[in-house]
């Protein structure tokens, strides 16, 4: 299908001193950029606007082409002109995080107090701090009103937290691939992956800008992060026990299993393009997210006022279905409109990216029904 074309990444900067930002550790933060970008036209009664969240490691750059790039944007099969997100119907909004390394404020950003990038002296944001610095864009671009606000993984994370924080700001909520709280499971992993990369002597505590960067830490963070992306069948479909152009093993230490080199070169192109401290700060933020915090989870959604359509895979077991079941029963308990969706696919929690053909089926229905179903405020 058509892409939307060339696109630009967009930046707005706000809480310049001495009208910083006050996160939720009590911590100020500014000046403060959050890079965007849009796809589509917002209509005369500024009804059609979606917000979609990005996961953990993507970006703001959620389709078409950056000018002279040869891969477009990590979304590009969803968002488009007669997409799941049509652009022809609807005007998308996809922020880079606050805390990113993608054009947003984070760790490798340069601290207008020291003239040298933050690192370990940034402070440790929250996903209610991204979704406040989310509503600080939307007021910016004049939106009052969402249609929807979608995410899968850490996307996710803040759609939900989005439907909690500002209950009357969306008509609907798109849940993929996600939960409401981490598991000590999914902490256990991240912390691995945060050990591989402090560990590294090129980590420098932090202090490696413009010195040699964790390279190696990096690398097998990675590798661990995308087993945990797979599924065991997914995998064996795609690997199995192939060898490396070869035609026995060679019972020696190097590569001889075709999984072993896509691990290896996923790591590689990791270090390429993500900032290690970025890394420690996104998936300590995952870690802390507990929406329930008191442990009651139907209390703590009573605020929600959307309907939501919650979509989650088989095989996933990073965020396994029974955490999206037992949000929607909660929402349930409170009245709010939801379709429970389980997608069977051998994709693992990489479904939501690949899972093209059903989830595009999904999402068209749901937001034709939800423009036809509901009046927006101007």
């Amino acid at each position: 299908m058509n892409s939307i074309g060339i696109v630009e990444t967009k930046y707005f900067t706000f809480a310049e001193p001495p009208e910083e930002m006050t996160l939720k550790n009590g911590v100020k933060l500014g000046p403060i950029t959050i890079a965007y970008e849009t796809y589509g036209k917002l209509n005369d009664d500024r009804s059609n606007a979606i917000l979609i969240f990005h996961s953990l490691t993507a970006d703001a750059h959620v389709a078409g082409f950056h000018e002279g790039a040869k891969k477009p944007g990590w979304w590009d099969d969803m968002v488009g002109p007669g997409k799941a997100f049509d652009t022809n119907k609807y005007f998308v909004i996809c922020s880079n995080v606050l805390g990113a390394c993608k054009g947003s404020t984070g760790p490798a950003s340069i601290n207008p107090k020291t003239s040298k990038p933050y690192g370990l002296s940034f402070p440790m944001v929250t996903i209610d701090d991204m979704v406040s610095a989310q509503k600080r864009l939307l007021d910016h671009l004049g939106i009052k009103r969402l249609l929807s606000c979608c995410g899968g993984s850490m996307g996710g994370l803040q759609a939900l937290k989005w439907a909690v924080m500002y209950p009357e700001y969306q008509a609907s909520v798109i849940l993929i691939a996600t939960n409401y709280r981490h598991t000590a499971q999914q902490i256990a992993l991240h912390e691995v992956c945060r050990q591989a990369i402090m560990s590294d002597p090129d980590w420098q505590n932090g202090d490696y800008y413009g010195k040699s960067i964790p390279a190696r830490g990096m690398a097998l963070s990675r590798m661990i992060g995308h087993i945990t992306y797979m599924s065991e069948k997914s995998m064996d479909e795609k690997f199995g026990r192939k060898l490396i152009g070869k035609e026995k093993v060679g019972y020696d230490f190097s590569h001889d299993f075709e999984v072993e080199n896509y691990l290896k070169y996923r790591g590689d192109s990791f270090v390429q393009r993500f900032d290690a401290n970025t890394y420690l700060y996104l998936t300590k933020t995952l870690d802390y997210f507990d929406l329930t915090e008191d442990g009651n989870l139907v209390n703590a959604l009573k605020p929600v006022t959307a309907n939501f359509l919650i979509v989650s895979f088989s095989s996933d077991w990073l965020y396994p279905s029974y955490q999206s079941k037992e949000l929607a029963r909660a929402l349930k308990a409170n009245d709010v409109d939801v379709s429970d969706i389980e997608i069977n696919s051998s994709y693992g929690h990489d479904a939501f990216l690949v899972e093209v053909e059903g989830l595009s089926r999904l999402i068209k229905s749901y937001l034709q029904r939800m423009t036809k179903e509901y009046s927006y405020v101007k």
